[in-house]
């Protein structure tokens, strides 16, 4: 996103959830403005609670077969994401709360932004890293990711001694 965006949207947002309000509670009335931003919020808290809890299930299910629970995860984002716009007043982010609670909307949100982001794990670690499929610098060309253990990796007896001050100087062969 252009950083002249970012004033944009934090000054248009709150005047277009303004406008909003003003436009409904003149269709509407004032109580029942009210009644549905109060309404919309509960709604939220029960939806994210449900549908939380039905994410949690398949979280497990997946990570007790073996499989990486990846779009799982982005659905469980997603579901936390839709639940607290729901939370907020405003008719906007009501709207985007309760499509994003909807599978088919959040497939089609997965589908655009799927393709720009890359879970890396290492067979022996627990953390991920995400990369977001940013080209490589020039002069570089992406290639494959070598991962070696400890064990297929000796540091040469003749190389100077490795910069102290390196989180990646590790103890040398010999060394407690």
């Amino acid at each position: 996103m252009r950083f002249f965006l970012v004033p944009l949207i934090l000054i248009g947002w709150p005047l277009a959830e303004i406008a909003g309000f003003v436009l409904v509670g003149r269709a509407l009335g004032l109580w029942a403005t009210l009644g549905l931003v109060i309404g919309t919020a509960v709604l939220g808290a029960v939806l994210l609670r449900s549908q939380g809890m039905h994410i949690l299930r398949q979280i497990s299910t997946e990570g007790r077969e073996g499989r990486m629970p990846a779009r799982t995860l982005i659905d469980a984002a997603m579901i936390v994401v839709a639940g607290i716009l729901l939370l907020l007043p405003g008719f906007i982010t009501d709207i985007i709360g309760l499509a994003l609670f909807i599978p088919f909307v959040r497939g089609l949100l997965w589908s655009l932004i799927g393709r720009r982001i890359v879970v890396v794990r290492s067979p022996g670690s627990t953390s991920y890293r995400y990369d977001g499929g940013r080209p490589a610098p020039e002069g570089r060309k992406p290639g494959p990711v070598v991962d070696l253990d400890e064990q297929d990796f000796h540091r040469n007896p003749n190389s100077p001694p490795p910069n102290s001050s390196s989180p990646w100087a590790g103890p040398r062969s010999g060394e407690p």
